[in-house]
């Protein structure tokens, strides 16, 4: 057995690339290894920004032999037929085989086929691998590039190392040809190096600076990064993404401690931070009291000879001037009051069925009031959550969101603040896209929860209206996520959310806007339309032609001064369009949509998919705190003997009421006189069901799943001693319409019926 090693050169691959084009290698040679009868007994990738490479350890010097078997025509066929087929396989006809095949004799050509030599192979391998690489973002170069037929690669390819054991595998990939030697690093050993094989190229290359293993790199800055930071007294921020992305961009990484004027410490900390990021790839640090440190790392790929000084140095400068811009965004952003900034938000279009952000606003802060005000976001004041809805979105045409998008509601949580807003209303724009993912925190201030709850709950509703809903894996409005942002505020606040009278708020909310846009912009094209005709009429009884600038010739000039008629129009057809969109409105696919959510998210919580349908089926419940209250008693009663053996009896009497055809049917006291199972199964319902009922209302569900309990032993007992499709037709239709009324107890609770088991 015998290790290979392929190493491929280019120019500088993104750092963000290098994870995915590792697996790709991978996987195409695996693919490629396969399709020859071969396998690795394990195979290890590296990247690092100007080489990828794979060892595949354990091939063997020779590839297996195969006996292929091929079917061909019967053996009473044509001759034609039979010499075609020979001529296929290569064989004589004597070399064939005669098999039996559904009771007639056919040919088969066995073939032998001897194994090759593993390194011709992998010379075929290689190009092929190569080729078929698929990199997010690839480039054609030289003039080759004329053609379009010519190589594509994410950077100009410079070099093919191919050594299976201490034997180079021949081969040429667009004009570059395979060897032994590489290149150390760019600056510390950028002469040729020359690699023995798989087992030595790790090692040679750490001896010229380069240090292939990208978590080798990783761990490197992890400790030098942390170690400079205590140093200097200091605490490192961690970041996984910033790690990876350094170790992507260097080949002999060196952490370097910085420093940057304090007097910047008065911008945000996260607009501090995201500059260093973002635009520099440096970590930041925190002191000891927590708070971020005038102290930044930045990752070297080069070991000083003067410990890093003048990169440092270097580093500062442009990292100051970052900092110069985004504390000039800052401090212009906070001349400019929220409330004026937001008037601008009616000019970027939201989407152009809905309009514009200055419209969703309108409608986020009349639904976050209503939510206040009908009590079911509790201990918040009307006026701050519709002044919060209304500044929420004020921090988009803000110049220090325009430059980092990822601050959008932190910046105007900021500048509310600072503009002298209440806390309450500043900590609700800050915070308001709460959650925002998985893991994400949840708001419970009440203000906050009343300003996020209304702009997810109108996100959801206004694709829906629009019917751009999600489609299998496409949702580009992320409305699954406002879903679970809902479910997620809901749930943790235990706010008690009546959907359906929301729908019919919010969908009253967009009726009336889009009449009065209607009203407003109609009457303003009809005005246009007859200024344009006075316009016309004067032309055409001056005998000249129609003026499109609305000014005619001297000696008579006339003007229409009004609003733009496109942008007119434009908002007239908007607002039309939504009028009849709501018209014909149906929310029940948005309140099965939030369910459906319901069951993702829970089901990793451990619930079952099928008691969420059992208790949603009954209709009537469009509450989720309550929905999943009732479905957390059924899991817990279903989890017990009770529970199962009343399912079970349940089913038993659903069954014979589907068979014998009943629906709904009426039960009253029988005319004769029951049997003991049947007298015990009546005392149990006359006690149950009340007091089931009642528990319900009073949303004490465990006590509605004792109740229903009681009800095991008496249909267990009159399933055995009780005949139901008894002779006499009085008994018989009795005995049914007291299995009706056993189940429309039961359904009191849930529908047993979507129950699995």
């Amino acid at each position: 057995m015998t290790d290979f090693l392929l190493e491929l050169r280019s120019e500088e691959i993104p750092a963000r690339m290098q994870d995915k084009a590792r697996e790709d290698l991978a996987r195409l040679f695996a693919a490629e290894l396969k399709a020859a009868g071969m396998e690795a007994s394990e195979t290890v990738t590296y990247a690092t920004p100007r080489r990828l490479a794979l060892i595949a350890r354990g091939l063997p010097d020779v590839t297996a032999s195969v006996i292929e078997e091929v079917k061909g025509p019967p053996a009473d066929a044509p001759d034609a037929a039979i010499e075609g087929f020979l001529r296929k396989s290569g064989l004589a006809r004597e070399a064939l085989q005669t098999r039996d095949v559904k009771g007639r004799a056919t040919l088969f050509a066995v073939i032998s086929k001897q194994g090759r030599p593993t390194a011709g192979v992998l010379a075929e391998v290689i190009p092929a691998v190569i080729r078929a690489f698929p990199w997010p973002k690839s480039m054609r170069w030289g003039d080759a590039s004329l053609s379009t037929e010519s190589l594509r690669w994410v950077r100009p390819l410079q070099g093919i190392v191919a050594l299976f054991g201490d034997d180079v595998v021949e081969c040429e990939v667009a004009g570059v040809r395979s060897g032994a030697a590489t290149v150390g690093h760019r600056f510390h050993h950028p002469g040729v190096i020359t690699i023995g094989s798989a087992s030595d190229y790790v090692e040679k290359l750490r001896a010229c600076h380069v240090i292939v293993d990208q978590n080798e790199r990783r761990a490197t800055i992890a400790l030098g990064a942390k170690m400079a930071a205590n140093k200097a007294g200091l605490t490192l921020i961690e970041d996984e993404g910033l790690l990876i992305e350094n170790a992507g961009l260097t080949e002999w990484p060196v952490p370097l401690l910085g420093r940057f004027d304090e007097a910047f410490l008065d911008v945000p900390p996260e607009v501090i931070q995201l500059t260093a990021r973002v635009n520099q790839k440096y970590f930041v640090c925190q002191d000891a009291a927590g708070k971020l440190a005038n102290a930044f790392v930045c990752t070297a790929n080069i070991d000083a000879a003067d410990g890093g000084a003048r990169i440092v140095e270097g580093n500062q400068k442009v990292l100051a001037a970052r900092l110069s811009d985004a504390r000039f965004f800052y401090e212009t952003d906070l001349k400019v009051p929220l409330a004026e900034q937001a008037t601008k938000l009616e000019k970027i279009v939201f989407h152009e069925k809905l309009g514009t952000v200055a419209d969703k606003v309108e409608r986020v802060a009349k639904l976050a009031r209503w939510l206040v005000e009908e009590g079911i976001v509790k201990g918040a004041d009307p006026a701050r959550a519709e002044r919060a809805a209304r500044l929420a979105k004020a921090d988009l045409v803000t110049g220090m969101v325009g430059e980092f998008p990822e601050l959008q509601g932190l910046m105007g949580g900021y500048y509310a603040a600072a503009q002298g807003d209440d806390a309450a209303v500043a900590e609700a724009i800050r915070d308001h896209y709460k959650p925002i993912g998985q893991g994400d925190d949840v708001p419970t201030a009440p203000v906050t929860v009343a300003v996020s709850l209304a702009d997810k709950l109108d996100t959801i509703l206004a694709f829906f209206l629009i019917d751009e809903r999600p489609t299998g894996s496409k949702d580009p409005f992320a409305l699954r996520r406002s879903a679970l942002g809902v479910i997620g505020l809901t749930g943790k606040n235990g706010v008690k959310l009546p959907l359906s009278r929301l729908f019919a708020t919010w969908t009253d909310h967009v009726h009336f806007a889009s009449k009065t846009i209607m009203s407003t912009h109609g009457r303003q094209v009809m005005t246009q339309q007859r200024a344009r005709e006075q316009v016309e009429a004067v032309a055409r009884s001056m005998e000249t032609e129609t003026v499109g600038e609305w000014i005619l010739p001297q000696p008579v000039s006339v003007s229409v001064d009004l609003p733009e008629n496109a942008e007119v129009q434009a908002r007239l057809e908007m607002a039309t369009g939504l009028w009849q969109s709501v018209e014909g409105f149906d929310p029940a696919s948005v309140l099965a949509f939030l369910i459906d959510r319901l069951k993702v998210q829970q089901r990793e919580a451990g619930v079952r998919h099928d008691l969420i349908d059992a208790v949603f089926a009954l209709g009537g419940e469009d509450d989720l705190v309550r929905l999943l209250a009732r479905v957390h008693a059924l899991q817990a009663f279903m989890a017990t003997d009770d529970g199962a053996n009343l399912l079970a009896g349940y089913k038993r009497a659903a069954n014979i009421l589907k068979k014998e055809g009943v629906t709904d049917a009426v039960w009253s006291a029988p005319a004769y006189a029951p049997e003991p199972a049947e007298a015990a199964l009546i005392a149990a319902l006359d006690g149950a069901e009340p007091k089931a009922a009642a528990a319900v209302e009073g949303e004490r569900f465990e006590e509605a799943m004792a109740a229903l309990a009681t009800l095991r032993a008496p249909i267990d007992a009159f399933f055995t001693d009780v005949t139901v499709n008894d002779a006499d037709p009085a008994k018989r239709e009795s005995r049914l319409a007291l299995l009706a009324r056993m189940r429309d107890a039961v359904h009191r609770v849930a529908d047993f019926g979507k129950i699995e088991g």
